[in-house]
């Protein structure tokens, strides 16, 4: 997708890298060939509008960019449109016209999850976790599974007529992205997905599949032997209280955050001297996937019945912070969790509070007052554990399974482990040392840094390359990092720890 930014900025850099390593790298674009794609927004196109546009209005200038920025690199460029024949082209409209609607979420096209991906894309389209009070819901779920049944046999037909090693390209979920990787996996092809990271100039690589999935399988033998120094937690420590401002992350969401207890206890009405459990919420239709260990089949359900049990525990106080990205995030969620939770409870129990998403209230300073923090996926679960307050993981947290959180795989196994609250203690010395260390994973080893691409206004990369040879090896650890992976499918782990 060239009018994906850090996509042409990012994967441009890296065509021309691997070239030099020896690599014949072919390019795959978009020529406004699908219905609907990643980069559809409803804040941008009306759902009317795209029924009556075709191709799709940001079409014309995506392929644009994708022609302008690969096309003078002299690489072998395929399209959509050349990848799939008049023929799929109805069977695909045809598909997505007539199977049922309650079964498009599970349809499965050649053992190939399309269905899932384009429930997620439609989700992601609506910025909602449903598409219950959607009046054309069903009519944008159909037209991702028609992009995203031309997505597969665009793919299948690439991968037949040409012998690929590998295959590398950005998120691995939704349209197209998602139906590349069931693809090219299916054919034996191996993937490589990646995402821009929190810290600046930095990316997420891994294999075979997304990282919201890879993150969560990674085994802890990549990390748990580092040898672990003062000088590394420090480097930890101090990057970790940084993200309290966000002054070394392209991604933030407070420019001057609250962090006085005393008026943060007065304007949520929390008294801090009563045992307090913290609640964060993610925004709703985010990575909608599933997880076979989520102890709920989705956040709302989970909030809700956490506030029905609070409810009945009057001596413990529930702190409910909404993630400010429903509001600030680069695509604003059109179904906030407060209006479900009034929904659901007009009048809200006495012990339990809730921080809306404009608030400016720390979130860190909030948690680091609370006796335990029970999280759904948020990667601020490995930050809380960082300051040694246990963490209760319910969904598909990256923390989960590596010895320093308290893992629920079911409701009944959840609501156990509330039974136990408040905690006697925080994290074991061991405990926090696991924790930490997966912090300093995570930042640090996970997060490859490229110091030429730079990020203006509004996240817009740039490279800023004195001229091609300095993407050659031996010049950016970063960048031979992860050509590493690409070529020889080594860990994509940045040494951080060396560096020191």
């Amino acid at each position: 997708m060239g009018g994906y930014p850090f996509g042409s900025t990012l994967e441009s850099a890296l065509v021309v890298a691997l070239t030099l390593r020896g690599a014949q790298v072919d390019v795959l674009l978009c020529d406004s060939f699908l219905p609907a794609c990643q980069l559809t927004k409803i804040s941008d196109v009306s759902p009317d509008r795209l029924g009556e546009e075709s191709p799709q209005p940001r079409c014309a200038s995506c392929q644009e960019a994708g022609e302008s920025t690969f096309g003078p690199l002299g690489l072998l460029i395929h399209r959509y449109r050349e990848m799939v024949t008049v023929e799929q082209t109805e069977a695909a409209r045809r598909l997505a016209a007539t199977i049922p609607k309650d079964l498009i979420g599970e349809y499965r096209l050649d053992d190939l999850a399309v269905g899932e991906h384009a429930m997620a894309g439609a989700l992601r389209y609506f910025a909602r976790g449903d598409l219950e009070d959607e009046a054309a819901g069903e009519v944008m779920l159909r037209r991702y599974l028609e992009a995203a049944t031309l997505s597969v046999y665009a793919v299948q037909r690439l991968v037949e007529e040409n012998a690929y090693d590998v295959a590398c390209f950005n998120h691995g979920i939704y349209v197209p992205q998602g139906l590349i990787g069931e693809v090219c996996r299916q054919r034996g092809v191996r993937v490589v997905n990646w995402n821009p990271a929190y810290r600046k100039h930095c990316f997420i690589f891994s294999h075979d599949n997304t990282y919201h999935h890879t993150m969560i399988t990674e085994t802890t033998e990549a990390w748990e032997n580092i040898s672990w120094t003062p000088e590394l937690e420090t480097m930890t420590l101090d990057y970790l209280k940084s993200r309290w401002y966000g002054t070394q992350d392209w991604i933030w969401f407070h420019e001057k955050p609250q962090e006085d207890v005393d008026r943060i206890a007065k304007e949520i009405g929390v008294d801090f001297t009563r045992p307090c459990i913290g609640m964060l919420t993610n925004v709703m239709w985010d990575a909608q996937l599933h997880y076979p260990s989520n102890a709920f089949p989705n956040m709302l359900d989970w909030v809700l019945q956490t506030i029905a049990y609070f409810a009945k525990r009057p001596e413990l106080q529930l702190i409910i912070r909404v993630h400010p990205a429903e509001i600030r995030g680069l695509i604003p969620s059109r179904q906030p969790i407060m209006a479900e939770i009034q929904r659901a409870f007009p009048t809200l129990p006495r012990n339990v509070f809730v921080i809306p998403p404009e608030s400016q209230v720390s979130t860190y300073a909030v948690m680091e007052r609370c006796n335990s923090v029970i999280i759904y996926n948020t990667k601020t679960g490995i930050e809380i554990s960082s300051m040694g307050i246990p963490v209760i993981v319910v969904g598909e947290a990256w923390i989960r399974n590596k010895g320093f959180s308290l893992d629920a795989s079911s409701s009944v196994q959840y609501f156990r482990i509330l039974d136990k609250l408040p905690l006697a203690a925080g994290l074991s010395a061991v405990e926090l040392e696991r924790a930490r260390k997966y912090a300093f994973h995570f930042f640090f080893r996970r997060m490859i840094p490229l110091p030429f691409i730079t990020s203006v206004k509004d996240l817009a990369p740039k490279l800023e390359l004195a001229n091609l040879e300095e993407l050659r090896p031996d010049h950016f650890l970063g960048l031979d990092v992860i050509c590493a992976g690409i070529l020889r499918g080594v860990p994509f782990i940045y040494p951080a720890e060396t560096l020191q």
